[in-house]
């Protein structure tokens, strides 16, 4: 065996994703000497769940999104997480805008463009529910430029792919909001670690999988080998943050912290429908949302979706998800049975036993034909020809199970920051809306496990640099929302709000 050699550094990310390079640009931000090595146990940045192709490339922002906006018993439409969403994502925005504007990392083009946001519903009961829901978000200035159409005709004119060949008689109806945008998360994430990896502080291994966590004292002791040679080494840590994707929960299992006893984790595959006409792919320019099958996950919202990928606009439609047992696209088909504890039993049974349609609904997926999908293809694009099509995997998400006192476990379906008590460890496990909303993720973590040095003046301030809105919810304050809306579009390079005009 290959003898062991032990490194040391201030703060270790495992995966090399868009949660671990937004954590970590954050960090050098603010305090610079700090060292940071990156664990990856794949051969580049972002080649799971942020990779281009693995993920939806929406900027959440809940324009679009129906599984955000619930109908209550009553009738009324819940708008509070849809609130929650956009603010979260127009953060997010201000810290890619300051990357920028610093001259940090590449320009916007490479990784974010304008794409109108739009729903898309037929049928009564469903137009008067995306009616309902439009007037409801009309009363936050976050969604003011959101428009609403009966009008087929109207609605033609903005998505004629959807409308043509539909029958008229059927009542149908949309929402457009021009501020969405369309994120590859692969590349801004490639571009932050680049950035990152000029800094001699910041170390990054490849192709080198964590395999335990263990306390000792005051530092963290993780166990790495190398995939490649089978060498082994230890890496002592003061703060380890887990940032692995659908790797996240074995990961934090390991570290023994009792604030990981009873989380499990449920996977769902992914599957798109991937356009090769060129013709049908220019006709179409807008990311469309539907509403969910009934017992389906969140990540299986259908959506007809224009992207943009190393330059190269594209149409996908999806996704389709499936039932795995793995937790990774590049994992092992027996990491949901390893993730099972004695401490997280009783809650994943209980949830199995709580979510059975959600297991009929996967499993029906996976048995889906091609003739199958492409009749769902039909009932967003009706004039689609399966010569157009092809099939290509996306990436894997593990939704969370924890415990419940009620219920003995439940399944989540978001994402969820778990930390110890001393905040000396986190991990982000979950999905949907995660990238879009990385940088308000990261900065809860700081809040948990980095208490004192947030209250520093120094971090004070630097923050409220990176993000102009920072403690201040832009839901409630419509002037601050245009300023910031404003700062954000000149910069990025976005659609600029419709009562707003660009200052220099």
């Amino acid at each position: 065996m290959a003898d062991k050699n032990t490194s040391s550094a201030d703060v270790v990310l495992i995966g090399a994703g868009i949660m671990s390079a937004t954590l970590g640009m954050l960090l050098k931000q603010l305090q610079p000497a700090l060292t940071i090595e990156v664990i990856e146990r794949l051969d580049s940045a972002a080649a799971e769940s942020s990779d281009a192709w693995n993920n939806a490339g929406t900027g959440h922002s809940a324009f679009c999104e129906l599984n955000y906006t619930p109908e209550r018993e009553d009738g009324t439409i819940d708008t509070s997480k849809a609130v929650k969403i956009a603010e979260s994502f127009e953060v997010s925005k201000q810290f890619w805008a300051y990357l920028i504007k610093q001259h940090i990392i590449q320009t916007p083009g490479s990784f974010i463009h304008s794409i109108p946001h739009m729903s898309f519903v037929w049928g009564e009961k469903n137009v008067s529910y995306l009616r309902k829901r439009h007037e409801a978000l009309q009363e936050c200035h976050l969604f003011k430029d959101m428009q609403f159409s009966d009008d087929g005709q109207q609605i033609a004119q903005w998505i004629p792919l959807i409308m043509d060949g539909r029958n008229e008689g059927e009542p149908v109806a949309a929402t457009k909001m021009d501020l969405g945008t369309d994120v590859n998360f692969g590349s801004l994430t490639r571009c932050m670690f680049d950035c990152l990896k000029e800094k001699g502080s910041v170390q990054m291994h490849f192709n080198q999988e964590v395999q335990d966590i263990d306390k000792k004292g005051d530092r963290w002791q993780i166990e790495v080998k190398d995939i490649a040679n089978g060498d082994k080494r230890t890496v002592e840590a003061g703060f380890v943050f887990i940032g692995a994707g659908g790797g996240s929960l074995p990961l934090l299992l390991k570290s023994g912290i009792p604030e990981a006893k009873g989380y499990g984790g449920f996977p769902v595959s992914g599957q798109w429908l991937r356009c090769t006409n060129e013709a049908v792919i220019q006709q179409h320019n807008a990311k469309v949302y539907g509403l969910a099958a009934v017992g389906s996950p969140p990540m299986s919202v259908p959506h007809l979706d224009t992207r943009w990928i190393k330059g190269k606009q594209e149409l996908l439609f999806g996704p389709y998800a499936g039932f795995t047992t793995k937790f990774l696209r590049h994992g092992s088909v027996t990491d949901l049975f390893k993730s099972i504890k004695i401490s997280n039993l009783k809650p994943m049974l209980s949830a199995g036993i709580h979510n059975i349609p959600l297991t009929k609904y996967l499993i029906e997926q996976v048995r889906q034909s091609p003739e199958d999908r492409l009749e769902a293809l039909r009932e967003y694009y009706p004039e689609a020809k399966m010569d157009d099509w092809d099939l290509e995997v996306a990436g894997y998400r593990v939704q969370v199970i924890k415990k419940d006192e009620e219920e003995g476990g439940v399944l989540e379906f978001g994402t969820e920051v778990v930390s110890a008590a001393d905040g000396s460890i986190a991990a982000l496990l979950g999905a949907s809306p995660g990238a879009s909303t990385a940088v308000s993720i990261m900065l809860d973590l700081l809040k948990r496990c980095f208490p004192k040095q947030l209250q520093q003046p120094e971090w004070q301030e630097k923050l409220r640099q990176m993000i102009p809105s920072y403690g201040k919810p832009l839901g409630r304050d419509a002037q601050l929302c245009r300023q910031v809306r404003n700062y954000t579009s000149s910069i990025l390079g976005l659609a600029v709000p419709a009562d707003v005009q660009l200052q220099d």
